[in-house]
């Protein structure tokens, strides 16, 4: 019960890591760029996803085409604010990013930042190792399980642990290659 747990904790932990390296700009444009974006519609915050469409017809233009029109400056004001680094511009009826060429300066910079959110994803699969350990001890110190079955436990879950951190490194891996693409 408690692996099982762990497990699906681990397998979320990596999920959120793939949607935070999502964010991260490479030199091709992308929807997920966006998916941060909160656009203060009438007083609460809303993503910018359920409010417009976001395509991409090229490799480096974003478009996105509200839904409704009066949401348009609303939303291109949004992006301005936002940590994106792009600057969005209103034709009327569609917003256009368009997505500049990576400098190296900025290549690195984007691999120091996946480099974090992978390091983020480490720290919660351990924490979720060491919560799950500790849960297995006190099992065994509640005499439920014996100090046999604790110690392989604890051995799966290390075993579990070293296999979900390798898919964050395989990730940051991708990742990093797709920034260092030109």
């Amino acid at each position: 019960m408690i692996l099982a747990d762990a497990k699906s904790k681990m397998q979320s932990s990596v999920d959120s890591t793939q949607r935070a390296f999502n964010t991260i700009r490479t030199g091709r444009a992308n929807a997920s760029l966006l998916d941060k974006v909160l656009v203060d519609y009438y007083g609460s915050p809303t993503s910018l996803k359920s409010l417009a469409n976001i395509s991409t017809p090229d490799a480096s233009t974003i478009l996105i085409q509200p839904y409704e029109r009066n949401t348009l400056n609303i939303v291109e004001k949004a992006i301005s604010l936002s940590d994106v680094g792009l600057t969005p511009s209103n034709d009327g009826s569609v917003i256009r990013l368009n997505i500049p060429p990576l400098t190296s300066d900025r290549r690195k910079e984007f691999v120091k930042m996946a480099s974090k959110y992978a390091e983020e994803g480490r720290v919660a699969i351990r924490n979720i190792r060491r919560d799950a350990i500790d849960a297995i001890r006190k099992q065994e110190k509640a005499a439920e399980i014996s100090k046999d079955e604790s110690k392989d436990q604890q051995d799966s879950l290390q075993k579990l642990t070293n296999e979900y951190t390798a898919k964050i490194d395989s990730l940051l891996a991708e990742k990093e290659k797709d920034i260092s693409t030109v």
